[in-house]
């Protein structure tokens, strides 16, 4: 066999061998969306449009209209409800939803390895009993708190906050810099359980008055708002940031990198630096001619 045809054949080779980026199909992504005190309606579309923009990815929803604090999600009624997912965006707002039936079969997908990314209200929702008072490893009311890592039980007013990125190693948060929101919610650590921090917010309220007439002095407050967590036998990865109150923060193109990286790091197609492996970058779309 000559050089030419050597050649020749090497050629076909790498023209008929499919590259990384070909063989790897877009992660499947579900965003639960619905519930109390949010705009899920227009939230999800930006999540979705935030995401897919970002990453090779999928984005199905599951959504609620309900706006009171008992969604209740269909897709989390069926058996092997995660199965068809890479990873889930648990941005739903269910404080009052108290069957512990319904939640551990949520819980189910992320102990048998399905990844979770939590969003805000997330954070309180699937919550009973003494919820308010540190809960114990194993309580019966302590399931949705152990996976997130953190609990968290209230928010002060609505009010800039500070972001400051306190792990800027972490390949969710390397090279984003710190930032002040619009007006959001600060919610409080009642404890940290096995979640690791990535970012602290800092919020000042305002002097004023309470229902007496009593002036209540400034107060400046600091709590983790991201942190990451590795949840149940298989060490699920589960990112969670209470930050995404209003729109103007879920749009803000700092916010959806965090997010869009969370996406990356939980399934672990992430580099050291934060970006996307090979195959797993949103897809280009060739302008038309």
């Amino acid at each position: 066999m000559n050089l030419r045809t050597l050649l020749a054949l090497a050629l076909f080779a790498g023209l008929a061998t499919p590259s990384i980026a070909d063989e790897a199909k877009p992660l499947r992504v579900l965003v639960v969306a619905g519930g109390c005190c949010h705009d899920y309606a227009n939230q999800k579309e930006i999540l979705k449009k935030g995401i897919e923009a970002r990453l090779n990815a999928k984005v199905e929803m599951a959504y609620d209209a309900t706006k009171g604090t008992k969604p209740v999600f269909e897709i989390y009624k069926k058996d092997g409800w995660y199965k068809d997912f890479d990873v889930v965006v648990h941005d739903e707002c269910a404080a009052d939803i108290t069957d512990p039936t319904y939640v551990e079969n949520i819980l189910k997908a992320h102990r048998e390895g399905v990844p979770a990314v939590n969003l805000h209200c997330a954070m309180h929702s699937y919550r009973w009993g003494k919820f308010q008072q540190p809960v114990k490893a194993g309580d019966d009311n302590s399931h949705w708190y152990e996976m997130l890592g953190l609990q968290s039980t209230g928010h002060g007013p609505q009010q800039p906050i500070a972001i400051k990125f306190t792990d800027k190693e972490h390949p969710i948060t390397k090279g984003i810099a710190d930032w002040t929101t619009v007006n959001e919610e600060l919610y409080n650590n009642v404890q940290v359980l096995t979640g690791k921090g990535l970012a602290n917010g800092t919020q000042t309220s305002p002097e004023r008055k309470d229902k007496a007439g009593k002036v209540v002095p400034a107060k400046e407050t600091t709590t983790i708002v991201a942190w990451t967590n590795e949840y149940g036998p298989k060490k699920t990865r589960i990112f969670s940031t209470t930050i995404g109150h209003n729109n103007a923060t879920v749009e803000d193109a700092r916010y959806l990198d965090m997010v869009a990286r969370a996406v990356l790091w939980s399934v672990n197609k992430i580099d050291a630096d934060g970006k996307a492996l090979p195959g797993y970058e949103a897809k280009k779309v060739e302008a038309a001619k």
